[in-house]
């Protein structure tokens, strides 16, 4: 089970733009893999509406409706991967957070879910020109080892991923969360680059191919219009090469060949795939 919210684990529409590109792709490169809507959630009970305000909208009828603010759940299935997908995206909810995670969780329990992953974006002091490193973390050592990621030891405040995976705990499902750092500079509009660097760490954590072209262009799109910008203003591009020294100063003991590895298993599970 994939799961994203819009809001404050959401910064530059990150983590929804990497499961919504997800969801899209796959029903345009490949016919038969189209996701199923199999539930979603009552917002009654779960949402502020003077916070996350319903929508009038008219359709193909000229009748006027009105889009109530919700989590939907997908069902895919892939025929060359071994286990089907359950797609959880939505608005963070408002209220009620314990009563939200396990209804959500005893949908993962009745659908067989072998494994929780949470996908998340934050604010943070990195430039935008270079490759964005996500991190990915387990809540215990046992999952940790499993997947060979690191222990979370984050300590502070929480949304809704950190309920449910305090939840995954308790029940005894595996929990693994993957969360991009966005320039808080450029967070003003969706970062299709830090979409992408979640989908590629998705395609590494489940060993599966993500079609993602159009995604790499509009990241390259996107860092152009952010080079024009900062050359624009002047302490913006001075600040932006101060990022830069520093990332470049920090990502240079990560150039190992573990890295060259993981390039190249993407690379052979695209052309399986193809």
């Amino acid at each position: 089970m994939l799961i994203a919210f819009s809001g404050w684990s959401d910064a530059g529409e990150g983590a929804t733009g990497a499961l919504n590109h997800l969801m899209n792709v796959w029903s345009d490169s490949s016919p038969e893999i189209i996701p199923e809507l199999i539930a979603d959630v009552d917002p009654e009970d779960f949402y502020d509406f003077q916070v996350n305000r319903p929508r009038v909208y008219t359709d193909e009828t000229s009748t006027r409706n009105i889009s109530w603010p919700t989590t939907k759940v997908y069902g895919i299935t892939l025929a060359h991967f071994d286990r089907d997908l359950v797609v959880v995206v939505g608005e963070e909810p408002s209220m009620h957070w314990k009563s939200f995670t396990q209804e959500i969780l005893n949908l993962a329990d009745d659908l067989e879910v072998s494994m929780i992953v949470t996908v998340g974006s934050l604010l943070a002091d990195i430039p935008h020109s270079r490759p964005i490193s996500v991190g990915i973390t387990a809540a215990n050592s046992i999952t940790a080892e499993r997947f060979n990621v690191e222990i979370s030891s984050y300590e502070g405040p929480t949304g809704i991923l950190g309920v449910i995976h305090c939840e995954c705990l308790r029940r005894g499902i595996d929990g693994v969360a993957l969360w991009a750092p966005v320039p808080h500079y450029a967070s003003g509009a969706p970062s299709p680059k830090v979409a992408l660097s979640l989908i590629r760490a998705l395609e590494d954590l489940l060993a599966i191919s993500i079609p993602q072209d159009e995604l790499e262009i509009a990241s390259d799109a996107w860092e152009n219009e952010i080079d024009n910008l900062a050359r624009e203003d002047n302490d913006v591009a001075d600040y932006v090469k101060a990022l830069e020294e520093s990332k470049d100063a920090l990502d240079i003991p990560e150039i190992s060949g573990e890295m060259i590895a993981k390039e190249f298993e993407r690379y052979l599970r695209r052309k399986r795939k193809d």
